[in-house]
């Protein structure tokens, strides 16, 4: 009650809108541009998880649903998930070197992937904190040195900062770089930021990278000021050292007579945001326990900035998403109405939901896979909408994805898609960059409607004005068609794997691939978890199946996705070695062959 009264005042004080638009069954470019309007206004900010906007924008779809006549599902038609969206300080934070006391904020500031903790003890300069043994690149600036429970200090960045194609560039993350730290044995690392990244001098912001794993050592960033306190009596600086090694393109590690004791405090907001869910029942009895869902994200990157997702990341401004993806909301809630007014076409039940947190990271349909409102296997297809209202009139064509993840799938495209206003490219790929790969991963056969990208994507100028309302309309009336197809066709599609499952590549210098759905926003930090595996990669042969959890690749501890794509990324074509999972709570061993 207390979101549906928000929400009420919001629309008539704020928004300008009516409080609820007439009920039309009908799809129209009208009512398209009524619920696109209100959901990319700038009075939701970006619709970011767990914010204002995000509520609103919850009780606003489930409105729609209930008034369409669905029944919802799960808690009153809310699946709520908890979601980390940004990291702060904590109280804790102090830094001491000899008799002085550091800032927070100004000396210092522990980075978001810390882990918490107090670590007194002294300091060794490992310059750029790589150990590269390629063949076409050699640096290792922990030869000759022990940082075995010792703070490392590193400089950001590599040696050749203004070379766009340098070797360098692959190494460079300040994730792995604390990776490489920690399996020297180091208890701690120090980043500090060299002048050609930064000639002022500033701290890095405490920005967090969507993944609440921490790296199992602490790790903070100092300025070149306090460094240089630390060298001082080295009769060097941060400086001279930084100029030196790009000279002779050598490391220059050294020990530091100092002791620096320090404590990393970050504290990971958690917030509630929600999948929304309702069902239309089916007719037939003989088909009432089988399933499609219909989808869309509700989400966006709410005011941008660093770390969000924005392509202008430097531009604090309301990333209102009306194509990316109210576009796609809008579409539910007029699928939602005009089935459940055409109810008696549908011999199968038919889940509408909106997914939360995709942005994030697929978030609410792992969520929704994860912990299901019925049975997976009852499940017979799920149709994904994500950015659906730019249809391009030049090109005159859409995208589905996922036309080959049934046997079936191509045929009944190419009958829907007759007469249509507009041309189909097909992607018979089931893997993709939204919300239907997470039903892909579990064998369900999915579709995925989309207009395309555009300048505007992930931007502040990704407006409601732009949206092509008409074409929307066009593009949802063979959703539909879809739809009613799939929910009272006699026979069940029939589930075949197309293209990969790996997902994303993680980083340009990965040689192999293992042929796993990683798990990535797991906060465990206590392996990696796989979602999904390829038919026929090196995951199946070597006997890991969907929940197992790495925690060694190659003799090397896997805690999270960041180690274990810097794992992968050691290893080369034909290579034998070892994967330790657990199964079942039990560790295993397993030989794999890339």
């Amino acid at each position: 009650m207390l979101r549906k009264l928000c929400f009420i005042l919001i629309s008539a004080f704020v928004l300008g809108f009516p409080v609820f638009a007439q009920y039309n069954p009908e799809i129209t470019p009208g009512d398209l541009r009524y619920h696109i309007g209100l959901l990319a206004s700038d009075s939701l900010s970006g619709r970011f998880p767990g914010m204002a906007g995000d509520k609103m924008t919850e009780a606003y779809i489930l409105d729609k649903f209930t008034k369409a006549g669905l029944t919802p599902l799960f808690n009153n038609g809310l699946q709520e998930i908890k979601v980390v969206t940004d990291a702060t300080p904590g109280p804790k934070n102090k830094l001491e070197l000899d008799e002085y006391v550091g800032a927070t904020g100004k000396d210092f500031v522990p980075l978001s992937f810390s882990m918490n903790g107090t670590l007194k003890a002294p300091v060794v300069f490992a310059g750029y904190g790589f150990d590269i043994n390629l063949d076409s690149l050699r640096w290792n600036d922990y030869a000759g040195i022990d940082v075995t429970g010792k703070w490392v200090m590193i400089l950001r960045g590599d040696p050749e900062p203004d070379n766009s194609k340098s070797l360098f560039i692959d190494f460079e993350s300040e994730r792995l770089k604390a990776l490489t730290a920690k399996d020297k044995g180091a208890a701690g690392v120090i980043f500090i930021t060299p002048t050609d990244i930064d000639k002022s001098d500033r701290l890095m912001h405490l920005q967090y990278d969507r993944t609440p794993s921490n790296a199992g050592i602490i790790v903070m960033n100092i300025t070149r000021k306090l460094a240089n306190r630390m060298i001082s009596t080295m009769n060097d600086s941060i400086e001279a050292l930084e100029s030196r090694m790009k000279e002779n393109h050598k490391p220059a590690p050294m020990y530091l007579p100092v002791i620096l004791n320090a404590t990393a405090d970050i504290i990971l907001n958690e917030v509630t945001t929600a999948n929304v869910v309702a069902m239309i029942p089916g007719t037939d009895p003989l088909l009432k326990d089988e399933y499609l869902v219909i989808g869309a994200h509700h989400d966006h990157l709410g005011m941008g900035g660093p770390g969000s997702g924005s392509r202008q990341p430097d531009t604090l401004a309301v990333h209102n998403g009306a194509d990316d993806n109210a576009s796609g909301v809008a579409g539910v809630i007029e699928l939602a109405q005009k089935l459940s007014a055409n109810r008696q076409f549908l011999k199968r039940p038919v889940i509408l939901v909106a997914f939360a947190a995709e942005e994030m990271g697929l978030i609410g349909s792992k969520e929704f896979v994860k912990h299901p409102p019925v049975s997976l296997s009852k499940i017979i297809a799920m149709i994904n909408m994500d950015m659906i209202g730019r249809f391009n009139t030049e090109t005159n064509t859409i995208s589905i994805g996922g036309t080959g993840t049934s046997t079936e799938s191509d045929t009944i495209i190419s009958l829907l898609g007759q007469n249509r206003k507009f041309k189909i490219g097909r992607s018979p790929d089931g893997y993709g960059p939204s919300d239907h790969a997470s039903f892909y991963s579990e064998n369900i056969p999915v579709f995925y409607f989309t207009s395309g990208a555009h300048e505007q994507y992930h931007t502040p100028a990704d407006d409601a004005n732009l949206i092509n309302y008409e074409g929307e309309t066009a593009i949802l009336s063979m959703v539909y068609d879809l739809a009613v197809e799939l929910a009272s066709r006699q026979q069940v599609l029939t589930f075949r794997e197309a293209g990969t499952k790996q997902g994303v590549r993680y980083g340009r210098n990965l040689k192999v691939t293992l042929g796993i759905v990683p798990d990535m926003v797991s906060s465990e930090n206590d392996g990696l978890g796989v979602d999904g595996v390829r038919k026929g990669g090196p995951a199946e042969k070597a006997g890991i199946k969907k929940g197992d959890k790495i925690v060694s690749l190659d003799g090397a501890e896997v805690t999270n996705i960041y180690d274990y794509m810097a794992r992968l990324g050691s290893l080369k074509p034909g290579q034998i070695t070892t994967v330790e999972i657990v199964r079942e709570g039990k560790k295993q061993i397993l030989i794999v062959q890339f």
